[in-house]
C-alpha cells in the first residue's frame, strides 16, 4: 500500500499526542478535513494494510517489567530455524538479522526478570547456541517515531529525568488491555473501559498520568516503516570511554534522524561496544550520511564502531503486558 498525502499526514502528526478525549477520532479528522467515520476507516485501512502497527502506548524500558536487548551469533543457514525459536518466545517482540557476525538480534520483555531470564535459558537450550545478553544502562532517546514528510521535528536534548510515579496494578492492567492497540472506534477509550470494568474517564486519565509520569513516552500511531520504503535500518554502534558517554548522548541526540540512543554494558571479548543508535532511513548512504554527521558533531570518528543493517524482519509487535501465558497475537 502507497499511502496518499491525507493518509501520509495523519499517521505522520498522530505519531505522539494522539488525543486522550472521549472521541479522538472526530479531532484527529479535523486535522485534515475528514469526518469522523471517515478517519476511522482510514485507519482501519492503514492497519489493516501494515502501515500501521497499533495506535496506542510506547512504553519505556523498565517502567513497567523488565526488558532486554539480546543478540546471537548464528551459522548462515540455520539463521530462519533458529530465528523461529526465538519469535516462538510470546516474550520476544521484536527479532531482525543484521549483518554482523553477530546476526540475529531480539528485545525480551516481561512481567519481571525471571522472566526475561527464563525466555533466555530456553533460547539457547533450543538451540544449543549462546545469547548474548544486554540489558540497558542508560537510556537517551527512545522513541521510533520521526517526521515522514520531510518536515524537520524540533531539536532535542538528551534527557533522563526520573519521575517518582509508578504505576500501580491498574495502570498495568490498562497497559495490558492496549498492548495491541486502541480499538479503532468512535469511543475507544470506552470500549477499555468497559473490558476492564472501569470509567472511560478514569482510562482518559490514567494515560494521561502514565504519559505526563514519562512512563508512556510516546501516545499514538506505531508505523512499519519498512512497509513505507525506510529499508536501510541502521543499528549504529560504538565504544565510548565511560566518561565520555554522556558528552556524547548529548550530541547525537540532538540529531533529529536519531530515533533510539542508550548505553548497553560491553561483552568482551565478543562485543567491545556501549553506546547503540538507530538510524531509520530509505537508502544505506543516507544512512551512512547520518552516521557520518553523529561521529563529526561528536567527535567520535575515530572511536572503534560498527553498522549493523537490518535484513530481515522476523516478528515486529508491542511489548507483552498481559500474561505472558497467553496465545500470541
Amino acid at each position: 500500500m502507497n499511502p496518499n498525502r491525507i493518509e501520509m499526514k495523519l499517521i505522520d502528526r498522530w505519531q505522539r499526542d494522539f488525543p486522550l478525549v472521549e472521541r479522538p477520532f472526530a479531532l484527529v479528522g479535523r486535522s485534515v478535513d475528514l469526518e469522523e467515520d471517515e478517519t476511522i476507516e482510514t485507519f482501519h485501512r492503514l492497519r489493516d494494510a501494515g502501515v500501521i502497527a497499533r495506535i496506542g502506548a510506547v512504553v519505556k524500558p523498565h517502567r513497567v517489567g523488565m526488558s532486554t536487548l539480546a543478540a546471537m551469533q548464528v551459522p548462515t543457514d540455520r539463521l530462519d530455524e533458529v530465528a523461529a525459536v526465538v519469535s516462538g518466545e510470546t516474550l520476544v517482540n521484536h527479532n531482525y538479522s543484521r549483518t554482523h557476525a553477530i546476526n540475529l538480534w531480539f528485545v525480551i520483555a516481561g512481567p519481571h526478570t525471571d522472566a526475561v531470564v527464563g525466555t533466555i535459558k530456553r533460547i539457547e537450550r533450543q538451540t544449543n547456541l549462546a545469547v548474548l545478553d544486554l540489558p540497558l544502562v542508560e537510556a537517551y532517546h527512545l522513541d521510533l517515531g520521526f517526521s515522514l514528510t520531510g518536515e524537520r521535528p524540533r531539536q532535542r536534548s538528551a534527557s533522563n529525568e526520573p519521575s517518582d510515579y509508578r504505576p500501580d496494578r491498574r495502570d498495568r492492567g490498562l497497559l495490558a488491555a492496549i498492548e495491541d492497540g486502541l480499538p479503532i472506534v468512535e469511543r475507544p477509550y470506552r470500549e477499555v473501559a468497559s473490558n476492564l470494568g472501569i470509567k472511560e474517564e478514569e482510562v482518559i486519565e490514567r494515560l494521561q498520568r502514565l504519559t505526563a509520569a514519562g512512563v508512556v513516552s510516546r501516545f499514538g500511531c506505531v508505523v512499519r516503516h519498512r512497509v513505507l520504503g525506510y529499508t536501510a535500518n541502521a543499528m549504529a554502534v560504538w565504544d565510548v570511554p565511560d566518561d565520555m558517554v554522556e558528552r556524547v548522548a548529548r550530541c547525537f541526540v540532538s540529531n533529529p534522524q536519531v530515533t533510539l540512543c542508550y548505553r548497553r554494558p560491553r561483552r568482551l571479548p565478543d562485543w567491545p561496544y556501549n553506546m547503540f543508535c538507530m538510524v531509520h532511513a530509505k537508502t544505506r548512504g543516507d544512512a551512512y550520511g547520518v552516521i557520518d554527521n553523529l561521529n563529526f558533531v561528536a567527535q567520535t570518528g575515530l572511536n572503534r564502531q560498527a553498522v549493523l543493517f537490518s535484513q530481515q524482519c522476523y516478528k515486529q509487535r508491542g511489548a507483552v503486558f498481559s500474561d505472558p501465558k497467553r496465545a500470541m497475537h
